[in-house]
C-alpha cells in the first residue's frame, strides 16, 4: 500500500508531465503519449467507484484546462474510471485481489498487467480520438491514431513503473 502523500506527489506529477512535456511533442501521423491514465490505474485496487470518479473528474478538468482540450481528457478519464473495476473483475486472479494492494507491474505481474492496463488504455485513447476528431466518417484515421499511441503510451506506462514504482519485497 502506498501512502497519500506518494498519489499527492503522482498526480501532480503526471499532470505537469502530461500538459507541458507530452502535449507539446509532435511525433506526427496523430500521435499523442498519454500518461495520465496511469495514476488512475496505480489508485489501490479496493478504491471505492465515487473516489475513482472523484479523482478523475478532476485530474482531467486540470489537463483539459491546462490543454485548452475542453472535456476530452475528463471523459476519457471518467470512461476509464467507470471501466476499471469491471476490467479488474474480469482479470482477476484466482485468490482474488488483496485489500488496498496497488495495481501495478510489480505486485501484479506482467501478464495481469498487459491484460488490464492494455484493455484500459485502448478503450481511453480510443474515446479520447473519437471525441476529438468528432466524426464518424473519418472512423479509419480515429483507428489509426488509436493503433498508432496505445503501444506508445503502455511502453511510457511501464518504463514509468519500472524507474518509480518500489518492487515488493521478496519473502
Amino acid at each position: 500500500m502506498t501512502s497519500l502523500p506518494v498519489h499527492i506527489l503522482r498526480f501532480v506529477l503526471f499532470i505537469l508531465i502530461q500538459v507541458f512535456i507530452l502535449n507539446q511533442i509532435e511525433i506526427g501521423w496523430g500521435i499523442l503519449p498519454m500518461i495520465y491514465p496511469l495514476m488512475i490505474f496505480l489508485v489501490p485496487i479496493e478504491t471505492n467507484i465515487v473516489g475513482l470518479f472523484g479523482l478523475s473528474l478532476v485530474m482531467g478538468l486540470i489537463i483539459d484546462m491546462l490543454s485548452n482540450t475542453f472535456g476530452l481528457h475528463t471523459s476519457s478519464l471518467l470512461l476509464f474510471a467507470y471501466l476499471r473495476p469491471w476490467i479488474f473483475q474480469r482479470f482477476a486472479p484466482r485468490e482474488d485481489y488483496e485489500a488496498n494492494k496497488e495495481a501495478n507491474y510489480f505486485t501484479m505481474g506482467r501478464s495481469w498487467f498487459i491484460y488490464t492496463y492494455g484493455s484500459l488504455i485502448a478503450l481511453h485513447h480510443f474515446w479520447f480520438f473519437l471525441f476529438e476528431v468528432a466524426d464518424l466518417g473519418s472512423i479509419f484515421y480515429v483507428l489509426q491514431k488509436t493503433l498508432l499511441t496505445v503501444p506508445l503510451s503502455f511502453l511510457l506506462a511501464v518504463g514509468i513503473q519500472i524507474i518509480f514504482v518500489k518492487k515488493p519485497k521478496e519473502r
